[in-house]
């Protein structure tokens, strides 16, 4: 069994702590959404009950990465640094339930597994730590952009020369 599976609900029950460094290579889906795969995701991860007896899990991510700019289309960094407890449900019933009893918009209720694979649960949150839509505070080198905002034509300039006399 790979070191990065475990039984979920035993590492909660157990206070698991684990905790290390993945480079972004290893992150497919991360590296997918970056501008280049370099750096590397420091993390943890800690297991526990909540005051009601559900097993839980805090999970941390940061470490920085290239994200594109949606604006100047160059590429930046970006610290990713979040951090999210998760609740485990049994099942999809039991995981509705606990999140109608608990109430809380910042805890997510997911089901557990007894074969989980922290991997993709670390990967999830960092994918989650991006913005939706990444740019500079202030694009550095507008030449690209300037350049489509003046060749900009009308769509209706071609009319013009169909409209007979």
């Amino acid at each position: 069994m790979s070191a990065f599976v475990i039984d979920a609900f035993e590492f909660c029950r157990n206070n698991g702590y684990r905790e290390g460094v993945t480079p972004v290579t290893e992150m497919t889906r991360l590296a997918a959404d970056l501008a280049n795969a370099s750096g590397e995701i420091t993390w943890a991860i800690q297991g526990g009950t909540t005051p009601q007896g559900y097993p839980t899990m805090t999970l941390s991510v940061a470490g920085p990465v290239q994200l594109v700019c949606q604006r100047c289309l160059t590429p930046f960094d970006y610290r990713i640094d979040s951090s999210t407890q998760l609740v485990l449900g049994r099942d999809d019933e039991e995981a509705d339930q606990i999140e109608e009893i608990l109430d809380d918009e910042s805890i997510d209720v997911i089901v557990g597994s007894h074969t989980a694979d922290i991997r993709e649960l670390l990967e999830d949150e960092a994918l989650l730590a991006l913005p939706q839509a990444p740019k500079h505070e202030v694009c550095p080198d507008t030449t690209l952009l300037d350049g489509l905002k003046s060749e900009k034509v009308s769509p209706f300039a071609g009319l013009k020369n169909l409209k007979s006399e």
